[in-house]
């Protein structure tokens, strides 16, 4: 039995949806904060069971008969808030016997733990101490966050501004993770493994050529000003001092297949806004 935790949300969904087409619906289990909210997926035939980071009792009833748990990592943004409730899931999998944990880490974690990869690195280094199987899966930002119906408007001005420098962004389509995900889940050869998970890289400059050849009106690209705030200002300054252009083959591995490219993701976001 494959159990996924944090299954109501976007990403969980997808591995779901990935893990549907090539298991039977009754291995699968949705571990969710509310089940009321996932009557859709009990409607499919996946058990849906209550498993709340921050109530252990109801991880260990929702983990038990796991023999694989996809950990996704909990969307608090608080580093010791999501520690806790990181910690909450890996007792109770230990208490219920789960045997491997395949956990959604962030590209970095491995090797250190400030900013956003704090949190991360600290669970990854208590998923090594708790002695059960694992995998790491350390994702990169998700290209939604950039390549979405926004870009639309971009067509629409005939100009994409941007404040990163023309720097290149490694960025990947939650799909192509939650693929790579549901492989390792049913997959074998993954055990003790780290994966550092890249899509392929790209930049504003490429962006605005891109949407040029898919939409067919001309689109300029400008480097603008950065005036974002907060965490939009960070994550610019990342990208221009080249913090985000790593690259591996993990996920092209993984996946057996190359991840999503640009054009692609492109087509798929100006057509899906058009609809």
């Amino acid at each position: 039995m494959i159990v996924v935790s944090a299954a109501a949300g976007a990403f969980g969904r997808l591995v779901i949806d990935r893990l549907l087409t090539r298991m039977p619906a009754g291995e699968i289990v949705a571990a969710v904060r509310a089940p009321a909210a996932a009557a859709d997926l009990t409607a499919r035939g996946v058990q849906v069971r209550r498993g709340d980071y921050d109530d252990p009792a109801s991880l260990r009833e929702a983990f038990g008969g796991a023999g694989r748990l996809l950990l996704i990592s909990s969307p608090e943004l608080d580093p010791a808030r999501r520690l806790s409730h990181h910690q909450a899931a890996l007792d109770a999998a230990r208490a219920t016997g789960v045997g491997a944990v395949v956990y959604t880490s962030f590209l970095g974690a491995g090797t250190g733990g400030t900013g956003v990869t704090e949190a991360h690195h600290a669970t990854e280094k208590a998923i090594l101490a708790g002695g059960l199987p694992y995998t790491m899966l350390r994702h990169p930002y998700y290209s939604e966050a950039f390549l979405n119906l926004g870009l639309r408007t971009a067509v629409a001005a005939g100009e994409l501004t941007d404040a990163t420098g023309g720097r290149g962004l490694n960025t990947a389509l939650r799909a192509d993770l939650a693929e790579a995900a549901a492989n390792v889940l049913t997959g074998e050869g993954h055990l003790g493994r780290g994966y550092d998970f890249t899509g392929p890289r790209w930049t504003y400059p490429q962006l605005a050529r891109t949407l040029t050849e898919v939409s067919g009106v001309p689109v300029a690209y400008r480097e603008a000003a950065d005036e974002a705030d907060g965490a939009m200002r960070w994550l610019n300054g990342q990208i221009r001092a080249g913090e985000l252009e790593a690259q591996t083959g993990d996920l092209h591995q993984v996946l057996g297949r190359p991840a999503t490219t640009l054009h692609q993701a492109v087509t798929a976001a100006l057509t899906h806004s058009a609809a």
